[in-house]
């Protein structure tokens, strides 16, 4: 197969032998389900296509990965999306009585888009993203990431890169899956400081009226300080220009300040952002409300813009890890929180590089064999990352085992107490052994317990 530079990204050629020999379908499914049965977490969950041409197909439903295999292969769609957890599987939507479809679970998500700190970023703007305005979304994840652990006590986080300019993430735990869209809008707008958009070069004002933040943005600007000489002063030296240093100026509350530093800056048009920023600092050092102003001024530039819209309905649709973004062939690889500073999104594998490397493999099958290649990802340079959504997924699966053996230790001490219900058990499980019976019985009481939370 020809998979050359000048071949389309995302053709339908392109497209198959990326879901036939690379998509890691299993791993999705170990994520989603949280154990290696079935469970409603995945077979009461939408799937949403778009084909070539744009044809969207909504409220698509599997047993297990084979099937959804099988149909991804065979739609071969331009990419797909991951939805919340019905109360009935949404390929029955048609026949289920009006009301009883609903969405019940879903994963809490967020969405942070490059393209939203435009007005504070200097090196790219709209949809281009580079190794130095990644540093922005670096920063996010570090705030973001830290809140939802400390202030919501969250652990199983994912984080995913969006294929071009943004970042993704799903988080797993079982009170976060369960949030109402009231609880999530009320959640998402605690969390929401800096707007997108031209809306994020307001003036930002956060301090309360003794001059003191938030304790939750107080250890966020702890964290903030120390990046923002490198990405705000140096990388993107946003003061350099003179509107980038009327936008500072803006954020001054002391005219006398401003007019003082106005005519400095006039004067001496080469001046650094270092230097203004330094210039600033020593003016406001000795007024309380000026180091209040050079805080929001930090918070303002540096904290995470959230796409508010995305994280507030259980029944929103979003990419699912893996797929190819359409416009840079890049595949939407799950990202190490550890490393988070040092990715590079234009070191991201494209699917045509990984079919090119698959062609340097010599195989003895012949390419238009029917054979299903499950483990070819783990020649190519998308291992590592599978290998990132593989960890996070047995760590979501420990969870469930741990619940169910928390929950046949209650049952059995439930047995233990309730005698006469111990002997009707043992007698509709006739030679079977008291570990097999509570087994059967903790799994079913486990199953209903998940389908009802």
């Amino acid at each position: 197969m020809d998979t050359a530079d000048e071949v389309q990204p995302t053709s339908p050629e392109v497209m198959l032998a990326f879901y036939r020999r690379l998509y890691p379908f299993k791993s999705i499914y170990n994520w989603l389900n949280h154990e290696h049965a079935p469970t409603r977490l995945f077979t009461h969950r939408e799937f949403a296509f778009t084909l070539q041409g744009d044809v969207y197909l909504r409220y698509n439903s599997f047993t297990s990965a084979d099937e959804l295999k099988k149909q991804v292969c065979q739609l071969n769609p331009t990419r797909f999306e991951i939805g919340p957890v019905y109360s009935a599987r949404p390929r029955d939507k048609k026949t289920v009585r009006s009301g009883a479809f609903n969405p019940i679970l879903r994963e809490l998500v967020f969405d942070i888009d490059m393209t939203d700190y435009d007005p504070v970023r200097t090196c790219c703007s709209k949809t281009d993203i580079c190794k130095k305005c990644w540093g922005f979304i670096a920063a996010a994840v570090r705030v973001l990431d830290a809140a939802l652990r400390d202030e919501f006590g969250y652990e199983k986080l994912l984080w995913v890169y969006s294929g071009r300019r943004g970042i993704h993430l799903w988080i797993s735990d079982k009170e976060a899956m369960a949030l109402t869209d009231q609880q999530r809008k009320a959640l998402v707008g605690w969390l929401t400081v800096v707007q997108g958009g031209k809306e994020g070069s307001q003036k930002l004002n956060v301090h309360n009226n003794g001059g003191k933040l938030p304790p939750s943005l107080q250890n966020a600007l702890g964290y903030l300080r120390t990046v923002f000489g490198e990405l705000i002063l140096s990388n993107q030296n946003c003061f350099q220009s003179e509107d980038g240093y009327e936008e500072l100026l803006k954020a001054v509350p002391d005219q006398r300040v401003v007019d003082t530093l106005r005519s400095k800056w006039d004067a001496n048009p080469t001046r650094s952002s270092e230097d203004k920023w330094s210039d600033l600092f020593k003016a406001a050092s000795t007024q309380q409300r000026l180091m209040s102003a050079l805080e929001d001024i930090i918070i303002q530039y540096t904290y995470p813009r959230l796409d508010a819209e995305v994280s507030k309905h259980r029944n929103h649709l979003l990419k699912a890890p893996f797929c190819i973004h359409p416009k840079t062939g890049r595949v939407c690889v799950p990202l190490d929180l550890e490393a988070i500073e040092k990715f590079d999104p234009e070191g991201v594998p494209t699917v045509s590089q990984l079919l090119r490397e698959l062609d340097q493999i010599k195989r003895e099958d012949d390419e238009s064999s029917s054979k299903e290649y499950h483990s070819d990802w783990e020649k190519t340079s998308l291992k590592p990352y599978i290998d990132l959504m593989d960890k996070h997924a047995l760590s979501l699966m420990e969870v469930t085992r741990k619940e169910k053996r928390k929950a046949g230790i209650w049952f059995l001490f439930f047995l233990y107490v309730h005698e006469e219900l111990s002997l009707e058990i043992f007698k509709i499980y006739p030679g079977d052994s008291a570990a097999d019976i509570s087994f059967v019985c903790t799994s079913r009481m486990y199953n209903i317990y998940t389908s009802v939370h």
